[in-house]
């Protein structure tokens, strides 16, 4: 790859991870409010070099470790500026596995959103979906049997992979839901947690929030020293976002419609990818600049309109 294509693809994962995260920033913003001003400044600055390397660049180094174990834990990094055909080869040869189990995760995820969470309606249709919520479960499970069932023959491993990254979705969807819960009750005074709890908190929510950022980021590359920095800076930006005023990017009512589309894609690529379809490494992060775009033009114009009707 050329400079031209490392640069795309760093901005395309920071791009994602920004807007991915802007229900992370909301929640970091809301109990802050609820700490001292030195728990604050503790939070956003060390909280920043854990959200940036040990989450962000642990994570993605463990599970293309867990992905390709023959490599042992340093070579599974070192792998990343390897011109050895052999660790190429042994890449190649788990990334399948990896890549459902991601996108597995990813395309649920949007089911989720799409069938049962409230959102303000960016597509015709969205809202006829939303009506059909009970059937969630049902469009889940026939998606992940479908999965199972042309993987199996294929590569028993892929048909795992994608059980995996339906099982880390719930697992992950349940921690998101009692974060929700916890922070209702920390706004209503009906926990009294201490300054340290809430860091320690605050930190947890970050690492599940990171899950799908970091999931979506082996849509654009398997170097993990660009899911770093891609990743990083996502994560920084999401951190001022929260000290500025995370209530102006909520005033953009459709980005979180442009992160949930990018998820799709991104989970449809990796899918695809798996099967053996070729797909070049410049489409995830025009697709998620597309995307995001589209939705980010959507949000200023229903903000201009809504100016101009007040």
């Amino acid at each position: 790859m050329d400079f031209l294509s490392y640069a795309l693809i760093v901005l395309g994962l920071a791009l994602f991870e920004i807007i991915i995260s802007v229900d992370n920033a909301i929640i970091n913003a809301e109990v802050l409010s609820t700490m001292s001003q030195k728990a604050r400044k503790w939070f956003l600055f060390w909280g920043i070099l854990i959200a940036v390397f040990l989450v962000r660049g642990l994570l993605p180094w463990a599970i293309l470790w867990v992905s390709n174990p023959s490599l042992g834990f340093v070579g599974a990094f070192t792998a990343s500026f390897s011109s050895d055909p052999e660790i190429a080869h042994i890449i190649e040869q788990s990334a399948p596995i990896l890549l459902i189990g991601g996108g597995t995760f990813l395309i649920l995820l949007f089911f989720h959103w799409i069938f049962l969470e409230p959102k303000n309606y960016g597509l015709y249709g969205e809202e006829f979906i939303a009506k059909q919520g009970v059937w969630f479960f049902a469009v889940a499970s026939i998606f992940l049997v479908f999965l199972v069932w042309k993987s199996v023959g294929l590569n028993p491993l892929m048909a795992l992979g994608a059980v995996i990254g339906s099982s880390a979705f719930f697992l992950t969807h349940g921690f998101k839901e009692n974060a929700e819960k916890m922070e209702k009750e920390m706004l209503e005074g009906g926990t009294h947690l201490t300054d340290i709890s809430k860091i320690f908190y605050l930190e947890i929510i970050d690492m599940t929030f990171s899950i799908d950022g970091i999931l979506g980021a082996f849509a654009f590359t398997f170097v993990l020293p660009l899911i770093l920095i891609g990743n990083g800076i996502g994560a920084i930006v999401v951190r001022q976002l929260t000290v500025m005023n995370v209530d102006k990017v909520k005033k953009y009512k459709y980005l979180k419609n442009g992160a949930m589309y990018s998820i799709l894609a991104l989970g449809t690529v990796m899918v695809m990818h798996s099967f053996g379809a070729e797909v070049p490494e410049w489409v995830s992060p025009v697709i998620t600049f597309a995307i995001i775009g589209f939705f980010f033009w959507k949000s200023v114009r229903a903000l201009k309109a809504q100016f101009a009707s007040s």
